[in-house]
């Protein structure tokens, strides 16, 4: 059975539609992130927090992990 091959994504429901690749984030490590950034930037949309995210990753080739939660923030924050 190949089902596992054809899993080429993790979505998150509440996360506007957007797609996170397996192994970047977990739904908790995602969740605190959301937290920590809306506590930190209560005036910026979700949306934007998440586009925000998105380029941190992309200029992180591509991926999220190896990153401490803090770092991700920062990061985060320097965009927003």
């Amino acid at each position: 059975d190949n089902s596992l091959q054809k899993t080429s994504a993790l979505y998150f429901p509440d996360a506007l539609d957007t797609f996170i690749p397996p192994n970047t984030l977990n739904l908790s490590s995602f969740t605190k992130l959301m937290k920590k950034l809306q506590e930190i930037h209560p005036g910026t949309s979700r949306e934007k927090i998440i586009d925000a995210l998105l380029q941190v990753r992309t200029n992180n080739k591509g991926i999220l992990s190896g990153l401490s939660i803090n770092s991700i923030v920062k990061r985060t924050s320097l965009i927003l």
